[in-house]
């Protein structure tokens, strides 16, 4: 696993990458949550299957990814433009592009617009449509709280939704883990996050158009996107494949990281 740091005009992307020398191998994205970071892909890194690089990138202000200031209107296609450069700056013409929750988010807006580019999705906790009237309001109380209390009040107030039941009662570490995570990140960059997320479009039209094969996971305890909102991306996207993770809450890549990573390793086998 090693860390880069590529230069897209007036921007910094900082990346992970598990085997940055492998020229013939096949790559695979794999885009961060929110408010975490590329770090939480670690796992995944670490145990890429054979013939697979795994590209993990730092959202713009996350992680090692400076936040470039002036930016304008945020925008959830500002992260996707990242990505694309990203991958054609490392002369990468085709990959399996995925994410989690947020970086599911990111994802649609890679498959909308740069199509081409996309061998294989996964999709994991996420949900295809906009924010709801609630949701929107939800994301105002945690820009209030951000601005009383920076990033660690979004890690108290996150954290128990974030992590499933059996993880809090069992991996006091993983709990620990995530809080670090969450309150590396500056208050500027989770601030313009949380507007991506409000005013991202519906991707819910996009979903019978796909075309490539599609991997879906959801933990059985995620009650951020449960897993209903993952059966309907499933049901949506043709040929996909669901696979319901047992014991995990939104953060299955971390929760149950080696089941993840048998069922990602299954899915890539079969492109």
């Amino acid at each position: 696993m090693h860390r880069h740091d590529v230069h897209l005009g007036s921007r910094t992307l900082s990346y992970l990458d598990s085997s940055p020398d492998a020229a013939d191998a096949r790559v695979a994205v794999l885009i961060h949550a929110f408010p975490l970071a590329a770090a939480m892909w670690e796992p995944q890194l670490e145990t890429a299957p054979p013939g697979w690089r795994f590209i993990t990138p730092d959202l713009g202000g996350f992680g090692g990814s400076p936040l470039v200031d002036g930016d304008g209107e945020p925008s959830i296609d500002d992260y996707a433009a990242d990505v694309i450069d990203l991958l054609s700056a490392l002369g990468i013409e085709h990959a399996v592009v995925g994410g989690l929750s947020m970086g599911g988010y990111v994802t649609f807006a890679v498959l909308r617009r740069a199509p081409a580019l996309i061998e294989g999705l996964v999709l994991a906790d996420t949900k295809a449509g906009a924010d709801s009237p609630e949701a929107r309001a939800n994301r105002q109380h945690m820009l209030a709280l951000l601005d009383r209390g920076g990033p660690p009040a979004i890690a108290r107030e996150m954290l128990p939704k974030l992590l499933g039941s059996a993880s809090r009662r069992e991996r006091p570490d993983l709990e620990d883990r995530v809080r670090r995570l969450i309150e590396q990140q500056s208050a500027p960059a989770i601030q313009r996050a949380i507007a991506r997320l409000m005013d991202r479009p519906d991707a819910t039209p996009q979903l019978a158009g796909v075309q490539v094969p599609t991997l879906v996971i959801v933990g059985s305890e995620d009650h951020v996107t449960p897993v209903a909102e993952a059966q309907r991306i499933a049901d949506a996207i043709p040929g996909a494949t669901l696979v319901v993770i047992a014991n995990a809450g939104h953060l299955s890549s971390l929760e149950c990281a080696d089941e993840f990573g048998a069922v990602l390793s299954t899915f890539l086998s079969r492109l």
